[in-house]
């Protein structure tokens, strides 16, 4: 029995659609959100625009999907490769590790997406705002999540307030994300890890190793 085959059209779309997500989230780490139109997209991929208003039926659309597919690739550069590692002080130190080196290694040009985008919608309400609140949110729940199994696991002290730690985490890496694409120089990654592996030293119990920056 041969199994269905998807409708030529459906997989043209989709080859369509993914081929203009893969430009949109470069410009929008770099450009904003707000730098996405049709009409750019359909000029430098060489597609019709009615061809790309069809995928997305409008800019807000075209501005969501670029979340959710920046979000999609987010998850599997930095959250998914820690996830099989056990419980502890070195799986936290991995996943900032992690975070560094998708700025670092530029897998958005404008390095961080949503460092870029968080301060473009900050202040501005709708669905746009509401959807890069939630990828914020869901990000700093997981790096709150993974601090708070390392406590459980015995490697933190009990008296760590794992929320603080988790925002100063994330405030060294994001940090080191603004200084570096501004300056376009790299010496902000290791002193966010300087800092990072510090935090996780002072709250460490005994015995639990804390990688050493070189």
């Amino acid at each position: 029995m041969s199994m269905p085959r998807l409708d030529g059209r459906v997989e043209r779309g989709n080859r369509t659609r993914q081929l203009v997500l893969d430009r949109t989230v470069g410009i929008a780490s770099v450009e904003g959100l707000e730098a996405l139109s049709v009409g750019r997209l359909a000029m430098e991929l060489g597609l019709s625009k009615s061809g790309v208003f069809a995928l997305f039926g409008s800019k807000e659309e075209l501005q969501l999907a670029t979340v959710r597919e920046a979000g999609r690739i987010f998850t599997e550069r930095v959250v998914r490769p820690v996830m099989t590692h056990p419980a502890g002080v070195l799986r936290v130190w991995r996943l900032c590790e992690g975070w560094l080196e998708y700025s670092r290694g530029r897998v958005f040009p404008g390095g961080c997406f949503f460092y870029e985008v968080i301060a473009e919608f900050d202040a501005r309400p709708g669905p746009v705002h509401d959807a890069v609140v939630r990828a914020q949110r869901d990000w700093s729940a997981y790096v709150e999540r993974t601090v708070a199994e390392a406590r459980a696991a015995g490697e933190l002290h009990e008296d760590t307030d794992v929320p603080q730690l988790a925002f100063e985490l994330i405030a060294l890496m994001e940090t080191a994300n603004g200084v570096a694409v501004l300056h376009a120089e790299e010496t902000a990654y290791r002193r966010a890890r300087v800092g990072i592996a510090a935090r996780l030293r002072a709250a460490a119990v005994d015995l639990v190793p804390v990688p050493q920056v070189p």
